[in-house]
């Protein structure tokens, strides 16, 4: 009489939590890649930096100092991060939540306190888009505070998306065929503005955010405007991804390699001193030449 055979132990149950975790681990990893490659790509971060990481209460910059603080206790750099947040003074703002956070987090931090509200509210028409003023308001604060407190680097969380949808915008309503730069020398030609995540994907980064569960602010000033041209925009990217996966992909991908000889800006490409080559016209003399015999 023959033993049985024994049974084949059967694979571990994949419960709902571990697949959560596995999806968070192999979630953050990519980000991780990410932000690293964007980094070193575009010498973000440089030995001894001191980043200020800009914080609005949304999901990106949440993933961005998530991500950032990561990658500094890995980096074969020493850098320093502070995270600041400006208190526009909307009505309901809750004051609290940042704070909070980042006092859990041990993270050095600094709420700038600015009443761009009112001023927006003042001079911007009833019906019109407060985009536009509220960002150039903030970003003069930002840079004042930066000089301030001795930052070397300001950490901007656009992502890739943001980078797609504003080289639309600029085509369409600007006339221009510009997006926003990974790396950017501001105005002011004192500061130095990063954006860590240029190669993050928006569906990404809400995804982590969900699963960090990170106390989202929403913007009571411009998040609840209607038909804004970036809303536009985004939704027209959204539909060309359903129809044609991958069409973001190569979007960016473009952006990335330009050829300004191939299109028609008289200040990037120097078209008045095209002269062919002589040996490249003799050539071409010759081969037309022969054609003609033929012919």
């Amino acid at each position: 009489m023959y033993p049985g055979k024994p049974k084949a132990e059967s694979a571990p149950k994949v419960t709902p939590e571990r697949k959560q975790k596995l999806e968070f681990n192999k979630l953050q990893k990519r980000l991780r890649r990410q932000v690293g490659t964007a980094i070193a790509d575009f010498d973000m971060i440089n030995e001894g930096d001191k980043v200020m990481v800009c914080l609005s209460g949304g999901k990106d910059s949440y993933g961005m100092l998530d991500v950032l603080l990561g990658l500094q206790k890995t980096a074969p750099i020493k850098f320093d991060l502070v995270a600041v947040n400006m208190d526009q003074k909307q009505p309901g703002f809750p004051e609290h939540v940042l704070p909070a956070y980042l006092e859990a987090l041990g993270v050095e931090y600094h709420i700038v306190e600015k009443d761009t509200y009112s001023i927006v509210k003042e001079l911007v028409p009833e019906g019109k888009t407060t985009c536009g003023l509220c960002s150039r308001l903030r970003r003069g604060t930002l840079y004042s505070f930066a000089d301030e407190i001795g930052a070397t680097k300001i950490a901007l969380g656009h992502h890739r998306d943001d980078i797609i949808e504003t080289l639309f915008l600029n085509m369409f309503y600007g006339g221009k065929l510009k997006a926003m730069p990974p790396k950017l020398l501001a105005d002011n030609g004192r500061n130095v503005l990063i954006r860590p995540m240029a190669y993050c994907k928006e569906k990404d980064l809400a995804a982590f955010a969900e699963l960090r569960g990170f106390p989202i602010i929403p913007c009571n000033l411009c998040g609840s405007q209607e038909n804004l041209q970036r809303q536009v925009i985004k939704e027209m990217l959204n539909t060309w991804e359903q129809s044609h996966p991958g069409r973001l992909e190569t979007i960016f991908s473009a952006i990335c390699n330009v050829a300004p000889s191939q299109l028609a800006d008289r200040n990037l490409f120097d078209f008045l001193a095209l002269t062919p080559n002589a040996g490249d016209a003799k050539a071409s003399s010759t081969c037309n030449t022969i054609k003609a015999v033929e012919l």
